[in-house]
């Protein structure tokens, strides 16, 4: 045994976990004290010291055991010095790797505080049994765990930290409940109701929050995607997500829920085609509030039959002053008003004229090639053959091109219309819905 003992090269091994069901175990300093305080009372050469801060519950996920398994298996040490088994394994993959290098003669011994494991099947038998039962207590805590967890959503309490807007009340050092935070709550109220009634996009509510110096617990100002994680959390109106189940709150909520089903029809966005949606009035006409570009988007509406209407909506872009209140207007009602006002325009007429002489170009290539005969008494436009735009009178060509223009108007692709629009001098002011001719 003295011969064996002299053989020994130990590597000592410590080990806490980073988590919280081993918040009682020996700290990694108390561990190496003791363990070296043993190794030179009992005479133990120890070659190498191995610690690290990691879970020990899935196999495989701890670099510096990892590590320690090497060592044995490149002959570095032949021998483990550790607090206590669980030190080394708390599932059986880890468990198994350890038992197999036994059996391969590259690891000799296990020294723990209180025992020691050699390599014969009772000693062996033992080990896995205690390994084992270190397994079992992380699963029977795991189990314990989930059902005090969901015990506590079914009272109404969502476990961990509150949201922004919301106080967690300790009692017994753990989370009872929680209550309205009155400095920060009137805030987040404040960026749903601005989102839901004045069409704030979630970097405007950034904007707004770092304008009027809003800090964060941590005394940060708040990123964007907290701010679009708080717009989309159902806590506010008394309501929360736990394990894929929804829950009801026993806590104040801030604002209601009507409020939150708007402000997440107001978030929710088309995916982007870029370069395949065309918004083509945006260019034509301003803001005439704030003075700030307008900008487009469309709208989705899911009907009870399963159907989804769109809608295009023209509106401020709130760049220049995120607080205007310009509302929005569909692109339907921005056409009429513009027909209205096309007795008044400015028109850029050789551009006009030239769009026009092919549109009239290409109709009657599909009269001559196309229909052929079968329609002989087609009449294209009082215009179309042998068409000399330049002898036509002035009053004669503007008249035309403002029919020209009325029809692609009212039937015209977003492609025709965005081209024919840059014929157009005159601009226009959106106010209160209405187009002003400026």
């Amino acid at each position: 045994m003295g011969e064996l003992q002299n053989n020994l090269k130990y590597c000592l091994y410590a080990r806490k976990s980073s988590e919280s069901d081993e918040r009682q175990a020996m700290s990694i300093d108390g561990q190496l004290s003791e363990m070296k305080a043993m190794a030179k009372k009992e005479k133990l050469f120890v070659t190498e010291v191995i610690t690290e801060s990691h879970s020990a519950k899935e196999s495989g996920q701890r670099p510096e055991f990892n590590n320690l398994l090497q060592g044995l298996i490149d002959d570095r040490y032949n021998a483990i010095l550790t607090w206590a088994p669980d030190r080394l394994s708390r599932n059986a993959g880890d468990l198994g790797r350890i038992v197999d290098l036994m059996d391969q003669g590259k690891l000799q011994t296990i020294r723990t505080y209180s025992q020691s494991f050699s390599n014969n099947p009772n000693e062996k038998f033992l080990l896995m049994i205690l390994c084992s039962q270190a397994k079992l207590e992380n699963d029977n805590r795991g189990v314990n765990v989930k059902r005090g967890l969901r015990n506590k959503c079914e009272f109404g309490i969502r476990p961990g930290l509150a949201p922004i807007g919301y106080k967690n009340v300790l009692r017994a050092n753990r989370i009872s409940t929680v209550c309205i935070d009155e400095e920060r709550a009137p805030i987040v109220r404040e960026m749903f109701l601005k989102v839901a009634n004045q069409g704030f996009s979630g970097r405007m509510v950034k904007k707004w929050l770092d304008d009027i110096g809003y800090r964060t617990k941590n005394n940060c100002l708040m990123h964007l995607s907290k701010v679009y994680v708080a717009l989309r959390n159902p806590f506010y109106y008394g309501e929360f997500v736990y394990g894929n189940k929804r829950y009801k709150g026993n806590y104040e909520p801030i604002i209601s829920k009507q409020i939150f089903e708007k402000v997440q029809i107001q978030l929710e966005v088309a995916p982007k085609q870029w370069n395949k949606q065309l918004f083509p009035f945006k260019k034509i006409c301003k803001c005439g509030t704030c003075g700030g570009s307008v900008t487009a988007e469309i709208k989705y509406k899911h009907l009870i039959n399963n159907r989804v209407h769109s809608h295009i909506y023209y509106h401020c872009n709130r760049k220049k002053d995120y607080t205007c209140k310009e509302p929005y207007i569909t692109e339907t009602e921005l056409i009429k008003q513009l027909v209205v006002h096309l007795p008044n325009i400015k028109l850029k007429t050789s551009l006009l004229l030239s769009e026009f002489q092919n549109e009239i170009t290409r109709l009657q290539h599909i009269k001559n090639t196309v229909l052929k005969e079968k329609n002989s008494k087609l009449e294209l436009t009082k215009y179309n053959d042998g068409l000399n735009i330049d002898i036509q009178p002035k009053e004669e060509q503007i008249q035309m091109l403002k029919d020209y223009l009325l029809h692609v108007l009212q039937y015209g692709t977003p492609e025709e219309r965005l081209k024919i629009l840059g014929g157009i001098y005159s601009k226009f002011e959106l106010i209160q819905r209405r187009l002003i001719l400026v």
